[in-house]
């Protein structure tokens, strides 16, 4: 059963580059334990906002609120404590070429820990055997399938037990058996270990399967035109914008 506390809290958020809003007065709340998805065209602002969520580019105005601490305003120490608390993995993987698979893993326990190797290693192991790659700790990210890299991307990501974990644009390039199995272990750590997951994506079949919630974003509009359920979004005609992209309907007006 899902919680009701919250774990995100975005705030009037305007957001965007060099003080031109891509989006502007964002507001919405992600609960503990939710698969929450992030959705709309293309250019409509969904890798802005995760930048945003994650830290890397400070709003123009509002707030990102990470398990109660403001994000978009911290700095030095305590941005790095708020920052321990999540994980992410970037669309393709971005696993250094150069190291290991467990190289790879323990980066951020080296980064951010003083633990002994010895209890590293324990650790990268354990989160491999999470995403079903324990057999693959020494292998190079080139001898890794698509589907692989992703599962040793998340593996990374809870490498220092998060409480909350983004994925950009997860399926994407993945093969639909893949994108499957990929599904599941989202769905599967969300339920066995309770990270609340924030995830990009248009993938409709992946939308579908994982999603708590979805908020929609539409370029035109610089912000959320649709909040629900995948099957709230999905026949609720008086909504066009989530309507025609949850049935695949061109608007009129297009060619």
């Amino acid at each position: 059963m899902k919680q009701t506390e919250t774990t995100i809290r975005i705030e009037n958020l305007s957001a965007g580059y060099d003080n031109v809003p891509i989006m502007e007065n964002i507001n919405f709340e992600v609960l503990k334990g939710e698969v929450f998805v992030i959705i709309g065209g293309s250019g409509c602002g969904k890798s802005t906002l995760l930048k945003h969520m994650i830290g890397l580019l400070p709003p123009i105005s509002g707030k990102v609120m990470i398990l109660g601490k403001n994000l978009s305003h911290s700095s030095g120490k305590e941005k790095n404590r708020i920052l321990q608390k999540i994980g992410v993995a970037f669309q393709g993987g971005a696993l250094f070429g150069s190291m290991t698979v467990m190289e790879n893993i323990k980066l951020p326990l080296k980064e951010f820990t003083r633990l002994p190797d010895s209890v590293m290693d324990d650790i990268v192991h354990l989160k491999l055997k999470l995403v079903g790659l324990e057999n693959y700790a020494f292998f190079m990210p080139s001898e890794l399938s698509g589907g692989m890299k992703k599962r040793a991307a998340i593996a990374r990501a809870m490498a220092l037990d998060p409480s909350i974990i983004f994925l950009d644009e997860p399926s994407a390039g993945l093969d639909p058996v893949t994108s499957a199995e990929l599904d599941h272990l989202v769905t599967d750590l969300s339920a066995s270990l309770g990270i609340t997951f924030v995830i990009i994506t248009h993938e409709l079949a992946s939308i579908e399967a994982i999603s708590d919630r979805i908020i929609m974003l539409e370029k035109t509009k610089k912000g959320i035109v649709a909040t629900g359920t995948p099957q709230q979004l999905k026949t609720n005609k008086s909504n066009p914008y989530a309507y025609n992209f949850f049935n695949r309907i061109v608007d009129k007006g297009e060619k």
